[in-house]
């Protein structure tokens, strides 16, 4: 196994301890919580980073990196949904869990047609990723409607502007490839 897949194998293992600490009676829990998804998207930038730098890149690393991914944004996503109970965050939340069944079903079909290189990863995608991850962070640890998370609502309102837009932009490459079956 290499170090790469390790760490996304670790990021998947992550999200029930994450889940677990978050719901845990105790005051500390939501920052602890907040640490525990910290160190799990840390290790997101750190696996690709290593299996570049080492040369360790695999079909089975491609294949799972995102879906750990996915897993962990989904999962915290939903813990936040329930916990603020709010349109406030549960329509963002929508936005960006539906994307990212769109654009992973897109990414299958594109590859079994042979253009996945058209749908591959984006700056967009990677900024997206990048303020995706701050405002989970910020709405994990912060008290609901506290200043701070109600930064972490903007942010994750801008996560959700760029999920639709770099979503557009996947689309618009897949198009000429998806109107030929319409």
């Amino acid at each position: 196994m290499k170090i790469p897949n390790l760490l996304t194998l670790v990021r998947i293992i992550l999200i029930p301890v994450f889940i677990l600490v978050y719901y845990m009676p105790y005051a500390w829990a939501p920052w602890a919580a907040s640490a525990i998804f910290g160190l799990a998207a840390i290790t997101d930038w750190f696996d690709g980073y290593l299996a570049r730098k080492l040369d360790q890149s695999s079909p089975f690393g491609a294949f799972l990196d995102p879906v750990a991914d996915k897993l962990m944004v989904a999962a915290a996503l939903v813990v936040l949904v329930e916990s603020f109970a709010s349109p406030w965050v549960t329509v963002p939340a929508v936005i960006i869990i539906g994307r990212e069944i769109v654009i992973s079903a897109l990414r299958e079909w594109m590859a079994e047609v042979g253009q996945r290189a058209s749908v591959a990863v984006s700056m967009i995608g990677k900024i997206k990723t990048t303020l995706q991850m701050a405002s989970i962070l910020m709405l994990l640890a912060f008290p609901i409607y506290s200043t701070l998370s109600w930064a972490g609502i903007a942010a994750l309102y801008g996560a959700a502007a760029l999920t639709l837009w770099s979503m557009f932009i996947y689309l618009r490459a897949a198009w000429p490839h998806l109107s030929e079956d319409i």
